[in-house]
Protein backbone atom coordinates (compact mmCIF):
# COMPACT_ATOMS: atom_id res chain seq x y z
CA UNK A 1 0.00 0.00 0.00
CA UNK A 2 3.25 2.44 0.99
CA UNK A 3 4.11 1.88 -3.33
CA UNK A 4 0.11 3.29 -3.97
CA UNK A 5 0.60 6.00 -1.72
CA UNK A 6 4.19 7.16 -3.07
CA UNK A 7 2.82 7.37 -6.69
CA UNK A 8 -0.18 9.28 -5.96
CA UNK A 9 2.03 11.67 -4.45
CA UNK A 10 4.60 11.37 -7.63
CA UNK A 11 1.16 11.88 -9.49
CA UNK A 12 0.21 15.14 -7.56
CA UNK A 13 3.60 16.80 -8.39
CA UNK A 14 3.41 16.04 -11.75
CA UNK A 15 -0.04 17.49 -12.48
CA UNK A 16 1.58 20.90 -10.02
CA UNK A 17 4.33 20.88 -12.38
CA UNK A 18 2.28 21.34 -15.48
CA UNK A 19 -0.58 23.53 -13.76
CA UNK A 20 2.66 25.95 -12.81
CA UNK A 21 4.03 25.65 -16.35
CA UNK A 22 1.08 25.19 -18.82
CA UNK A 23 -1.87 26.89 -17.12
CA UNK A 24 -3.62 30.44 -17.69
CA UNK A 25 -3.33 31.24 -13.95
CA UNK A 26 -1.99 34.42 -13.64
CA UNK A 27 -1.73 35.83 -17.19
CA UNK A 28 -0.23 39.35 -17.43
CA UNK A 29 -0.02 41.16 -20.59
CA UNK A 30 -0.94 38.03 -22.47
CA UNK A 31 1.83 35.79 -21.78
CA UNK A 32 2.20 34.37 -18.02
CA UNK A 33 5.42 35.09 -16.23
CA UNK A 34 7.79 32.58 -18.41
CA UNK A 35 6.15 34.04 -21.68
CA UNK A 36 4.73 30.64 -22.15
CA UNK A 37 0.61 31.38 -22.41
CA UNK A 38 -0.59 33.17 -24.84
CA UNK A 39 -3.75 35.79 -24.67
CA UNK A 40 -5.66 33.21 -25.81
CA UNK A 41 -6.06 30.80 -23.54
CA UNK A 42 -9.03 31.09 -21.41
CA UNK A 43 -8.32 31.15 -17.41
CA UNK A 44 -8.20 27.55 -15.93
CA UNK A 45 -7.07 25.77 -19.41
CA UNK A 46 -3.96 25.02 -21.20
CA UNK A 47 -2.50 24.24 -24.54
CA UNK A 48 -1.56 20.92 -25.84
CA UNK A 49 -0.06 19.61 -28.77
CA UNK A 50 -1.24 16.56 -30.56
CA UNK A 51 -0.49 14.40 -33.29
CA UNK A 52 2.51 14.77 -36.33
CA UNK A 53 1.40 18.13 -37.35
CA UNK A 54 1.12 18.87 -33.46
CA UNK A 55 -1.76 20.30 -33.72
CA UNK A 56 -3.00 22.97 -30.91
CA UNK A 57 -5.96 22.56 -28.33
CA UNK A 58 -6.64 24.57 -25.38
CA UNK A 59 -7.81 22.42 -22.38
CA UNK A 60 -9.67 22.52 -19.09
CA UNK A 61 -7.53 22.21 -15.99
CA UNK A 62 -10.35 19.67 -14.82
CA UNK A 63 -9.37 17.18 -16.86
CA UNK A 64 -6.17 16.85 -15.07
CA UNK A 65 -7.97 14.55 -12.54
CA UNK A 66 -9.43 11.91 -15.33
CA UNK A 67 -7.28 8.49 -15.15
CA UNK A 68 -7.05 8.62 -19.38
CA UNK A 69 -6.04 12.24 -19.74
CA UNK A 70 -3.17 11.24 -16.91
CA UNK A 71 -2.45 8.42 -19.22
CA UNK A 72 -1.67 10.24 -21.72
CA UNK A 73 0.37 13.27 -19.77
CA UNK A 74 2.91 10.48 -18.54
CA UNK A 75 2.93 8.60 -22.21
CA UNK A 76 3.95 12.63 -23.27
CA UNK A 77 6.10 12.62 -19.88
CA UNK A 78 8.12 9.48 -20.81
CA UNK A 79 8.13 10.49 -24.74
CA UNK A 80 8.91 14.10 -24.87
CA UNK A 81 9.76 15.73 -20.72
CA UNK A 82 7.93 18.27 -19.36
CA UNK A 83 11.56 20.71 -19.46
CA UNK A 84 10.99 22.51 -22.96
CA UNK A 85 8.88 25.82 -23.79
CA UNK A 86 6.26 25.08 -26.65
CA UNK A 87 3.95 23.46 -23.80
CA UNK A 88 2.87 19.65 -23.41
CA UNK A 89 2.69 17.31 -26.90
CA UNK A 90 0.53 14.66 -26.44
CA UNK A 91 2.12 11.09 -28.26
CA UNK A 92 -0.96 10.18 -30.15
CA UNK A 93 -3.01 10.29 -33.01
CA UNK A 94 -5.46 13.26 -33.10
CA UNK A 95 -8.58 11.25 -33.77
CA UNK A 96 -7.85 9.04 -30.55
CA UNK A 97 -7.01 12.73 -28.63
CA UNK A 98 -10.55 14.19 -30.03
CA UNK A 99 -12.47 10.68 -29.07
CA UNK A 100 -10.74 10.63 -25.77
CA UNK A 101 -11.67 13.75 -25.33
CA UNK A 102 -15.21 13.76 -26.07
CA UNK A 103 -15.72 10.90 -23.20
CA UNK A 104 -14.25 13.06 -20.32
CA UNK A 105 -16.92 15.89 -21.83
Amino acid sequence: MGTKKSNKLAQTAVLKQILKRCSSFGKKNGYNEQGLIPDDVPKGHFAVYVGQNRSRYIVPISWLAHPEFQSLLQRAEEEFGFDHDMGITIPCEEVVFRNLTAMIR
